[in-house]
């Protein structure tokens, strides 16, 4: 039996090496591009790590999978739960039909029609909730009353949070020396990760967030040391939500700062990687490369390694971002 980490202890660098083991089987080492013409405009040396390639195409496979490798057998085997409208559902679903137990989806009715499609093909079995907070965990509750699945939340989780730190690790391991690594925020899962694992791995490197100005709870919450609600109006919906009482402290005490960046610049700087990575991304994965163009100064002539976090795109509405 794999013994997870409780609530009371702390994420170590062994257990995120254990992790890494862990769940090596079962994801990408994803690749890590670079380019001229981005490091002249940003001013800069830039190293993205692309999580777009990553399985489910979001590095939520991750923390997916160490969160559910880490339960023990009889608890696994009533299946495992989760609420999400997008990667997680995903990434949950595919870990349980890896694992072979079942999968229990809360999404919101209007969740993206191929999102769900894409879940339903890894098996789970989904259950249509009102968009709203509220709505997805009275669902989940019931849910997992119902049948005793397992909650592996989104990102207030300390097996995810421990599997999201992978990518980090990864990018630490095949780039040296690196000044900063920047990500984005939402609920917090890969930012603490990501936190963690320079502080292990690289205690010489800074890590910055990117966060929308239109959903800047985290930023918010830095500068009030609470929990701030979280606001909806952005276009990068992969953010939405705010921290979580796991995923925060370790902010606190781990991540320097947090620039916030507008709709605009999340859309220029998605098409700067488009136009010159040649790879999809999604909004909400652009938005770290936005903060660092919004702040040249602070990374000038600096080695910088952004998280590029997930490339599941909603084609129907690309031609409207750019119009």
């Amino acid at each position: 039996m794999v013994v997870g980490i409780s609530s009371t202890t702390m994420i170590t660098k062994q257990s995120i090496q254990d992790a890494h083991e862990r769940i090596k089987p079962y994801i990408q080492n994803t690749p890590v591009l670079t380019s001229e013409s981005l490091n002249e405009m940003a001013g800069c040396h830039l190293f993205f790590k692309c999580e777009n390639f990553q399985k489910v195409g979001a590095f939520k496979a991750r923390g997916a999978m160490n969160a559910a490798l880490s339960l023990p057998k009889d608890q696994l085997q009533k299946g495992i739960a989760t609420h999400s409208s997008g990667n997680h559902a995903q990434a949950i679903a595919r870990a349980a039909k890896i694992l072979g137990v079942k999968s229990y989806i809360v999404m919101p009715r209007t969740a993206p029609e191929i999102k769900k499609r894409s879940v339903r093909g890894y098996g789970g079995e989904i259950f249509e909730c009102e968009p709203n907070l509220a709505s997805r965990e009275s669902t989940l509750a019931e849910v997992v009353k119902k049948t005793g699945a397992t909650e592996i939340h989104p990102f207030n989780n300390y097996e995810v949070i421990t599997g999201q730190a992978t990518a980090a690790k990864e990018l630490i391991e095949e780039i040296s020396s690196l000044d900063f690594i920047v990500a984005p925020v939402g609920g917090g899962g890969l930012l603490s990760g990501t936190a963690l694992a320079a502080k292990y791995f690289s205690p010489q490197t800074t890590v910055i967030a990117g966060e929308p100005a239109g959903s800047d709870d985290a930023y918010r919450s830095m500068q009030s040391g609470k929990i701030e609600e979280a606001q909806s109006n952005t276009i990068a919906d992969g953010l939405l939500t705010k921290l979580g009482d796991k995923t925060f402290p370790i902010i606190q005490q781990n991540v320097k700062e947090i620039i916030t960046v507008t709709d605009e610049e999340i859309i220029a700087a998605m098409r700067l990687i488009w136009e010159r990575l040649k790879i999809i991304v999604e909004t909400s994965c652009a938005v770290p490369f936005a903060a660092v163009l919004k702040d040249k100064t602070k990374f000038t002539g600096k080695r910088v390694g952004i998280i590029l976090t997930g490339g599941n795109v909603d084609l129907e509405k690309v031609g409207k971002l750019f119009a």
